[in-house]
């Protein structure tokens, strides 16, 4: 659950803006679509080694 304290002096945009920015920093979407389908652990490792080299061939290697 996220939890954000708004001041007195804050006003209510600023409050959501924060509230806004915890919520993508924290991967609260990312992790409840990940959780919606059971994945096996060998296809999350294959993924995981496909974007490795999908990044490595997309940016270089430094």
């Amino acid at each position: 659950m996220i939890i954000i304290d708004v001041k007195d002096t804050e006003s209510i945009d600023r409050a959501l803006k924060r509230y806004k920015r915890k919520h993508r920093r924290i991967g609260l979407m990312k992790e409840l679509r990940n959780r919606k389908y059971y994945t096996k652990k060998s296809v999350e490792r294959r993924n995981e080694i496909l974007d490795a080299r999908y990044r490595l061939e997309k940016y270089g290697q430094g």
